[in-house]
């Protein structure tokens, strides 16, 4: 390797101040959880007072997070930090109704103790709910960070632009795909291995939307995909396990294929 190869490296090295920190995000996100969720966490408050103070503290390391990125933001991290706290109850309500439809749809679930504690599902919904809103605050990278965040840790992708309503069931998770520009309605059911993705990777694409919408208690069993920013599936519908979808169903059908096994001596 030549010495110029070294420089140009040390440079980008020392220029990395300026791009977010990938374990500073990951611990911040996790940290917001365990203080959302006692049952992820171990610390013991024993005043009301310590957990504002966290909170604060929390502030204060986020504007310093975002502050990493701040030439690519159009408002000041000050402002932006401000607009995701007040997000936090919002958010803390719909990871409890998440919470809940996974334990009423799950019948191997215990309590939501259970599921908040230990289910890839809720944990992958939960971190894109803040990856979410910091997407809607045009905040680069970091709303990325969270989702590979995510996709490495349960196998679930779930990119941050995606709007998911509220009451969203992810049994199992692990293979589970949903794209950018992907609209999903409340009281939703997803099982494993299921991709609501694009029918085209064009880049000229990318201001368009790509992604279906699922509409209101739709369930969606493992293996089926659905494709396309104009496939809209209708409420109440049921999709069957590795079915593949480009084009829309309408509202209260059953979509599935039908499959031959057969057994030779």
């Amino acid at each position: 390797m030549t010495k110029k190869f070294y420089q140009d490296l040390f440079n980008k090295h020392r220029k990395r101040d300026q791009n977010p920190n990938l374990e500073k995000v990951f611990a911040l996100s996790d940290r917001l959880l365990r203080m959302l969720f006692p049952e992820r966490c171990s610390k013991e408050y024993i005043l009301e007072r310590e957990l504002e103070l966290e909170f604060e503290e929390l502030k204060i390391e986020f504007i310093h997070l975002i502050s990493k990125v701040k030439p690519f933001l159009t408002i000041q991290c000050d402002d932006i930090a401000e607009q995701f706290f007040e997000k936090i109850p919002y958010m803390y309500n719909e990871m409890r109704k998440d919470a809940t439809a996974i334990t009423n749809n799950d019948p191997a679930a215990r309590d939501e103790l259970e599921v908040i504690k230990t289910y890839p599902g809720f944990y992958g919904i939960a971190i894109h709910r803040m990856a979410h809103e910091l997407y809607k605050l045009n905040v680069p990278y970091i709303p990325r960070l969270l989702s590979e965040m995510i996709h490495s840790r349960t196998g679930i992708d779930i990119h941050p632009g995606a709007s998911i309503g509220s009451s969203f069931c992810i049994d199992h998770g692990t293979g589970i795909v949903i794209g950018e520009t992907c609209v999903i309605g409340n009281n939703v059911k997803v099982y494993q291995n299921v991709t609501l993705g694009a029918l085209s990777v064009d880049k000229s694409l990318s201001n368009q939307k790509r992604h279906p919408t699922i509409m209101d208690n739709v369930i969606i069993y493992s293996g089926a995909t659905i494709l396309g920013g104009e496939s809209v599936i209708g409420e109440n519908t049921i999709i069957g396990g590795n079915v593949w979808l480009t084009h829309g169903v309408p509202a209260n059908v059953k979509v599935y294929n039908r499959s031959e096994v057969i057994i030779k001596e």
